[in-house]
This record gives C-alpha cells, structure tokens and sequence, in this order.
C-alpha cells in the first residue's frame, strides 16, 4: 500500500456512508491533518525520482531506537581509498513533519556524500510530528549520535561499520529540519562532546537550517513567493510541531529567543553554515553566523547565490551542488587534525 492511516476518525459501524473529515493542514501532498485530529500518511515522497545506485557506494539498514523502532542507514565507498575514514552525520529535512532516510532524494545525496567526501555516512530517521512534537526529533538525533558511541566501544561491535570508521573524526550534519537537529545537538555536546567518548565530533555543518521566531525577516516577508519552500509552507510546519501552547520564539526553533540558551557563553566546536541566495530562511542562516563569529565562535557561512532551498539535493550535480561538497570537503579537511 502507498498510504498509511495513521488514526482514523470515521465510525463506519453503521450502513451509511461518513461525511470525510474536513482537510485543515497538507504538507506537500505526503501529510494531511484533519480537524478532528486524523492524520493521513504516505509511505512516499510526492515526487518519483530514480535511486542512483551504481554499487561504487555500500549501505545497510540498522536499528538505533527499539523503543520508538526508528532505523538509521549507514553508507560507506565500496573501495574506500583510505583505511579509516571520516564519520559524517547526515540528518534529512522534511519541516520536522515529512521525510525518511528511505527516500529517494535522501539516499543519492548520502551516494555522493560518501563517494566525493570519502566518508562513512549516517542517515537517521527520527520521529515526526504532529504524532511527535519536538522535542522529539531532537531526542531521536542524540540518540542516533549515543548508538555511535556505543558502537565504538562495543565488545562486538558491526565491523561492517568499525572496521573503517574514524571514531575520533565524526561531522554532524543536517538539511533544513535536520540543520536545526544538528544545531541543538552542538548546544547539547558543546566543544569537544566529551560525553561522547571515545567518539570526538570536530565539527558541524547546517545545511539551510530551519531555524524561526515571532518575528518576521526580511527575507521571509519580501523574500520570492514561488520558493521551494514559501512562507505558508514554513509556518505551516512550525504549527505542526512545536510544542502545544507555545511559539515560534522556542529554544529549539530561535536560537536567539528569549529564553534560549546564551550561545556567546557557550564553547561550540567548528560549524558552517550553508544556505542558497533565494531561499527564504537565508537571514536567520545569516544571522545565526553573524551573531557566533561577532562572539569568537569558529564559524564559517558560504551563500550560493540564487539557489532555492534544498538545492543541493534537489539537483546534486549541479554547478553549485559540486562547490558545496567540495566546500564541505575542505571544512572536514580543515577540522579533521
């Protein structure tokens, strides 16, 4: 079946026919809300696109997260041209309401991630809302970063995985949803992550972080209508999953929020942000950098004039698509001694 129930609200015990449930939220076609708090799911994307798996790239499903059954999806070079290599989170997007390692566009970009990064790659799933608000998938991203540490010191651990993972060289890495995921999860481990040993993260890389609050940019208010992701769309997701009663202004959605966490007291391992000349998120991206490096964070922000949100999977052999990897490559060459 291509759709899944997720609650159902008709009571059909009787012989006529019920009225359908009046439709409040479509997120993309992939979810729909309904007011009396049905939800509807599709097992796909709403788009089809090729998986590119030309076998120069190994991957594996592995459990992470009995209690809640989420998966994460390891990838690494088939001739890998180092005996250890790099460890690089790679957490999807999806407004925290949509989206899986399984989908197409996650899995080429997790290919070429690992191929031109010479990396092992860790995509992981995390719980979606609004079955699951945040904090949740933030819960979820630490989670999938604790199996790692577990992994490492493991009396058996996968050796699929051990065998050429650098535990002391891990990236944590996210794309939109998954950027915010990796920002508050640097605010968790702070510099050096030392709860994580012997794991060692060495840095992070938010790709178009989905970061909000009350207040609008200028961007997001003037920004082009036609986005990939327009402002209907972003607000949209944010009413989906933050917490009931509160607003945009969370900790976990605006680092800069009232009651957010003080990032200038706070020691951060290296980050970059990256985020596309027309996406419409492009000055909270700006902002978040501006702000840690005026502080003395070792932070780096990289815009690509005149990409939309996403770019970098929606097309991963683009122009600009191929100076984002190489400009990840020399981050993690750079943070990697």
């Amino acid at each position: 079946m291509d759709h899944t129930i997720v609650k159902e609200s008709a009571n059909d015990a009787d012989s006529t026919t019920p009225t359908p449930p009046h439709e409040v939220d479509d997120c993309r076609g992939v979810l729909r809300v309904y007011r009396d708090g049905s939800i509807w799911r599709s097992n796909k994307p709403s788009f089809e696109i090729p998986v590119n798996d030309d076998g120069s790239v190994m991957w594996k499903d592995v459990p992470f997260d009995s209690t809640h059954s989420l998966q994460l999806r390891l990838y690494k070079p088939a001739s890998p041209l180092c005996t250890k290599l790099p460890i690089f989170y790679y957490i999807h997007g999806g407004g925290f309401c949509i989206g899986s390692r399984t989908w197409p566009n996650c899995q080429n970009y997790c290919f070429k991630l690992a191929s031109e990064l010479q990396a092992v790659v860790i995509s992981p799933d995390y719980r979606l809302a609004p079955e699951n608000r945040l904090p949740a998938a933030i819960e979820d991203g630490y989670a999938a970063v604790k199996w790692l540490q577990g992994q490492a010191t493991a009396e058996e651990p996968d050796k699929w995985l051990t065998d050429v993972a650098d535990f002391s060289r891990v990236f944590i890495s996210g794309d939109s949803a998954g950027g915010n995921i990796a920002h508050n999860l640097a605010v968790q481990l702070r510099a050096g992550s030392a709860e994580l040993a012997p794991v060692r993260v060495r840095g992070y890389v938010y790709l178009a972080p989905f970061f909000g609050g009350t207040v609008r940019t200028m961007f997001e208010a003037e920004g082009p209508k036609e986005a990939t992701l327009n402002l209907e769309l972003i607000d949209r997701f944010w009413r989906l999953s933050i917490p009931v009663g509160e607003t945009t202004d969370h900790p976990l959605v605006n680092p800069f929020g009232p009651v957010s966490p003080n990032l200038e007291e706070m020691e951060l391992d290296p980050i970059l942000v990256v985020v596309g000349g027309s996406d419409l998120l492009k000055d909270r991206a700006q902002e978040y950098a501006d702000k840690l490096k005026t502080w003395g964070k070792r932070i780096e922000y990289e815009e690509f004039e005149g990409q939309q949100h996403g770019f970098f999977t929606l097309d991963p052999d683009s122009q600009p698509s191929k100076q984002l990897m190489l400009r990840i490559n020399k981050f993690i060459l750079e943070y990697s001694a």
